[in-house]
């Protein structure tokens, strides 16, 4: 039986009930859909669900709130982001607890979720009063004199988010926040499974000034997201999630799209890395196994030189059997649940795949309910789905090499390229993976996991199109705008 103190052992901050948001007001037309807690598996909350009259209804005040929201000076998207940064951060355990709560994480990690929402506010804030057009120099040849280039960026107009369950804060943060700074509308669907985040903020946007319309934030179950994904009104869809985002680009039509579609993040651990190893391990640890591995960036495979392989190993697995699990309101608690059981069973089938296969179990392995062991492998071969696939649980795997080319080439034999992790000493290497890997970002001496708020952060291959971070964002909600002035 688990013990310890509850993070709010007498009464919980959760609502009863939980509004959308349409025409930026609440709407709490029914409690339909029922969110629970991911640990007891008991129901925490009751959200509103909109139907396909309230979702085209939302489209058309997009449709009017564009004009109104490119009017809406820099300064007040300004002072609508600053805003909300201070809410946020006055409503911390409120926040955390929903999150807590709604998607199993272990609460120290829920509030660290909060500061990179507030973090990724402030920085949007920031960014919306300085997206600056630039002066071009056309004068090129002399039948050219006396003309003068000048360019800005203009927002898009109505754009359409769909967000995941693992980052119900800071990945809706970084596209409501980016819009907000871009002076684009939005219609955001969260995750069905994690919505409360997203409400929350909701519910603060709707202090705000923002025009009529600019926000809408619809509970809608996959089904019924269509229109956020085909509607030809919506100049933008970004969609965070799995595969299914190829789908929904070739639905898409005319639309930019930008996807981020997840990975099988790997690290090499050099052979110089010997005088290091407790502090490699500290972040391993961490990259497999933080909020039940349940992040894109997750670290997933893990390749180490020969010379350190072993007392890796050990060390790593010693670190991993002392990782405690359980009740995510326990401040203790470093592993909690996974979203549910079906994806829990879905990743031990896998394990269990792997091991029939000539893979070894090094801890872990055990599944009761959705809570899965953390656990590490090794002789996974190269084509079983733990290797080949995205994990998104607490697995990770190991394997030697004998040169650094060797482990480019195998972090390179994957379909998934979003980040990767070297560890090393040498500049060369350094340059070397950054120049060779096939990722979308390399981060050296520290895991794949590492993500900054403001850094570009995307994929390429099976792992994305387009990039996130603040500034990145705002680019792609706006579009370049040409003045050129001829000399009278």
């Amino acid at each position: 039986m688990l013990s310890g103190n509850l993070f709010r052992p007498v009464a919980t901050m959760l609502k009863k009930t939980y509004p959308y948001y349409l025409a930026n007001q609440p709407q709490q037309p029914n409690a339909d859909l029922v969110v629970l807690d991911k640990y007891s598996g008991k129901i925490a909350t009751r959200v509103a669900m909109p139907d396909a009259k309230a979702t085209e209804k939302a489209i058309v005040a997009a449709v009017k709130a564009t004009a109104p929201m490119r009017a809406f000076k820099p300064w007040a998207r300004q002072a609508v982001l600053q805003h909300c940064a201070q809410r946020f951060d006055e409503r911390r355990d409120e926040l955390a607890e929903a999150l807590c709560i709604e998607a199993g994480k272990p609460i120290k990690d829920a509030a660290g979720e909060v500061t990179r929402l507030i973090e990724t506010f402030r920085i949007a804030a920031e960014e919306a009063v300085r997206i600056n057009g630039e002066t071009l120099n056309l004068e090129l040849a002399s039948r050219l004199d006396g003309y003068h280039g000048y360019t800005k960026r203009v927002p898009l107009g109505p754009v359409s988010f769909i967000t995941p369950f693992n980052f119900p804060l800071n990945l809706v943060a970084h596209k409501v926040a980016p819009a907000i700074a871009a002076g684009c509308p939005f219609v955001l669907k969260p995750s069905e499974k994690t919505p409360l985040g997203a409400l929350i903020i909701g519910e603060v946007l709707a202090e705000t000034d923002l025009p009529k319309g600019a926000f809408s934030i619809l509970t809608l179950d996959g089904k019924h997201a269509a229109p956020l994904v085909e509607d030809e009104r919506f100049k933008l869809l970004s969609f965070t999630g799995g595969q299914i985002g190829w789908a929904l680009k070739a639905r898409a039509g005319r639309k930019k799209v930008v996807l981020e579609l997840g990975g099988n993040a790997a690290c090499i651990v050099d052979a110089d890395q010997k005088q290091h190893l407790d502090r490699v391990v500290e972040r391993l640890l961490f990259g497999a196994f933080y909020q039940s591995g349940q992040s894109c960036i997750g670290v997933q495979r893990i390749y180490a030189h020969a010379d350190v392989y072993d007392a890796l190993k050990k060390k790593l697995v010693a670190a991993t059997k002392k990782l405690e699990a359980g009740d995510p309101k326990r401040k203790e608690v470093f592993l909690g649940p996974m979203i549910d059981e079906a994806a829990a069973e879905r990743l031990h089938g896998w394990i269990v795949e792997a091991k029939q296969a000539g893979g070894k179990i090094l801890c872990g392995g055990r599944r009761s309910g959705n809570m899965l062991e953390a656990t590490l492998m090794e002789n996974v071969p190269r084509d079983a789905k733990a290797n080949r696939m995205e994990a998104f649980g607490p697995f990770a795997l190991l394997a030697p090499f004998k040169k650094f080319g060797d482990a480019i080439a195998l972090v390179n034999d994957s379909d998934y390229g979003l980040q990767a992790g070297v560890f090393t000493d040498s500049l060369d290497h350094a340059m070397r993976a950054w120049n060779a890997l096939e990722q979308g970002g390399v981060i050296v001496n520290d895991i794949p996991s590492f993500r900054v708020d403001n850094m570009p952060y995307g994929g390429v291959k099976l792992s994305g199109l387009g990039r996130e971070g603040v500034r990145y964002a705002i680019e792609d909600m706006t579009e370049i705008r040409l003045m050129v002035m001829r000399e009278t």
